[in-house]
């Protein structure tokens, strides 16, 4: 697609100033997944950056084949870690979404999905009555896999033996019910280290889905209310990488979001795990490799295990399709990118499949009868709390 024109550019406009950054190299090209899988210059990073520029300068109107194809984009931000020109996409995306819902509202599934995150506690009740229902139900109604038993987060190191550290823990809104077991199983590998979970009232939903779907409003709302929750706290655990930067974000000066892969990974010489010889897969969510970046952290604290081994899934396009509310808006197109992933892990003998970020999770769940789990899930079944050392 040819350079969108650059007469009459308003520098005033923050998204003529983004896309301005787009120098049209095509490096971003080979990383895309929707381009890989497409390859149509429209369905590639510098193509909706042309798209959206035009937009924006009203040299191009509107229509409804140029929004599918800002639509199809799975924010992914891989672009951005080849970029040679620094170009923000992932701020560049959310503003001419925002813009675009200003012009074309969203669908009511799109609007049903972000008004049941914002309210955890319905979406939690929702969740629990879905679980009883799940195995009557016909496969086209089981959006997402059964949701686990809720499981009771261990005591946190008692008065007697003081904790060395205490953090918060953000929880979120789907993971609210579905990370129960994780949650529970993050407290026993901080209770190794002696440090304490502390739950945090009043949290709520990040506000990633209502960012990057055009919801500005209730997005900046919702970080209000996080801010406010986490107010006090220095530290505050994520176990979601998808959360991770809307909530490090949305948190006040003086507080920070540290996923927990990287805060046990720097405090990984005092965890002691059993030898396992078991085969796991992993899968590396684009948002922990484009954005928390907290893969070396993972692979560090999986190779603490003896014996494991661990392959690392690679098929397809470099996302696998879940992309937020994308799953349920185009379930179709999303299985398409998550096929290759599940056959390469089903083909792999490996007994397991781990991925950091709950909606990749849930989306793989879907797609295999094999168990699906976050990688701390899976390294507290094996910690060796016997030979933890002292501090």
């Amino acid at each position: 697609m040819p350079a969108a024109p650059r007469i009459s550019a308003d520098p005033a406009d923050p998204l003529v100033a983004l896309a301005d950054r787009c120098v049209q190299c095509g490096l971003c090209l080979s990383a895309c997944p929707t381009y890989g899988r497409e390859r149509l210059e429209a369905e590639s990073p510098r193509g909706r950056i042309a798209l959206t520029r035009a937009w924006a300068l009203d040299t191009i109107a509107p229509s409804a084949i140029a929004d599918t194809h800002l639509d199809h984009c799975l924010g992914c931000r891989s672009c951005e870690a080849v970029c040679p020109a620094g170009v923000e996409y992932g701020a560049l995306l959310t503003l001419a979404r925002r813009r675009q819902r200003e012009r074309r509202p969203a669908a009511w599934r799109q609007r049903l999905i972000e008004a049941l995150a914002a309210r955890p506690r319905w979406l939690g009740a929702g969740l629990g009555l879905y679980r009883l229902a799940h195995p009557w139900l016909p496969a086209a109604w089981r959006p997402l896999p059964r949701p686990p038993r809720l499981v009771a987060m261990p005591a946190s190191p008692g008065s007697n033996s003081p904790a060395s550290d205490r953090v918060g823990l953000f929880v979120g809104c789907v993971a609210g019910r579905y990370e129960s077991p994780l949650r529970a199983a993050l407290a026993r590998l901080c209770g190794a280290l002696n440090v304490a979970l502390e739950p945090v009232a009043r949290q709520t939903c990040c506000g990633a889905l209502h960012a990057h779907s055009g919801d500005a409003a209730h997005a900046q709302a919702l970080a209000a209310s996080n801010r406010d929750a986490f107010a006090g706290h220095a530290t505050v655990l994520t176990l979601a990488s998808g959360c991770h930067d809307t909530l490090d974000c949305a948190l006040a000066d003086g507080g920070r979001a540290i996923d927990a892969i990287v805060y046990l990974a720097d405090r990984a010489e005092r965890l002691r795990f059993r030898p396992s010889p078991q085969r796991v897969a992993l899968h590396l969510p684009c948002t922990q490799r484009n954005v928390v970046k907290s893969v070396p952290a993972l692979r560090r604290l999986l190779a603490a295990v003896p014996g494991l081994q661990v392959i690392e899934l690679d098929a397809g396009y470099g996302c696998c399709g879940a992309s937020g509310t994308q799953m349920f808006a185009d379930r179709q197109r999303a299985a398409e990118y998550r096929a290759p992933l599940i056959e390469q892990f089903e083909r792999s003998g490996a007994t397991c499949l781990l991925s950091a970020n709950i909606g990749c999770r849930l989306h793989l769940g879907n797609g295999t009868a094999l168990p699906v789990q976050h990688p701390l899930e899976f390294l507290a079944t094996l910690l060796d709390d016997g030979r933890h050392e002292a501090l």
